[in-house]
């Protein structure tokens, strides 16, 4: 089966229309995936560009990339869980990576994360109802030395203090 019917098969079975914005994401997503030719063994790569498109891995999307490289959906969904990068959920403009290593724990970490939980009013693994942040803690960022680390973006923010959350969030908005 063609991409193309994959997709309107796809999007049959889940009961949505596809407006024009997201034809061109998926006429994009198939062209990554004919960059990779079609292979399985790219599936991590293929997901990337999903992500980078969509916002997250939505299950039409996961259904279009299972369709298109024949696996099974249960196999595409294993990756996705495994590696943390990947998201089902929307995530919002800025996502608040916050370090819980232990040289990130024991300089103050947590107090630093229910900073940012009070500021943005959401926990762990959400996202603002606006859609402008997500916060999400990690096991480690590799910035022991300027512990406390959060980063946002590309943006390292060290030496953390609950009463610097405020600034920083002020930043982004």
């Amino acid at each position: 089966m063609s991409s193309i019917k994959a997709l309107e098969s796809t999007i049959s079975r889940l009961g949505h229309q596809v407006g024009p914005g997201e034809k061109v994401m998926f006429d994009q997503l198939e062209i990554a995936i004919g960059y990779y030719n079609r292979s399985p063994e790219a599936l991590i790569q293929i997901l990337h560009r999903a992500q980078e498109l969509f916002g997250y891995l939505r299950p039409d999307v996961v259904d279009f990339v299972a369709q298109t490289l024949t696996l099974p959906v249960s196999q595409v969904y294993g990756v996705i869980s495994f590696y943390s990068f990947f998201s089902t959920i929307p995530r919002g403009k800025y996502t608040i990576m916050a370090c819980m290593g232990t040289a990130c724990y024991v300089r103050g970490a947590e107090p630093v994360v229910q900073a940012f939980e009070k500021e943005l009013g959401i926990q762990r693994g959400q996202t603002t109802t606006d859609g402008l942040f997500s916060l999400k803690c990690v096991r480690c960022l590799g910035a022991c030395g300027m512990a406390p680390v959060v980063m946002i973006g590309e943006d390292v923010h060290s030496k953390l203090k609950p009463a610097g959350v405020k600034k920083i969030v002020r930043q982004y908005t």
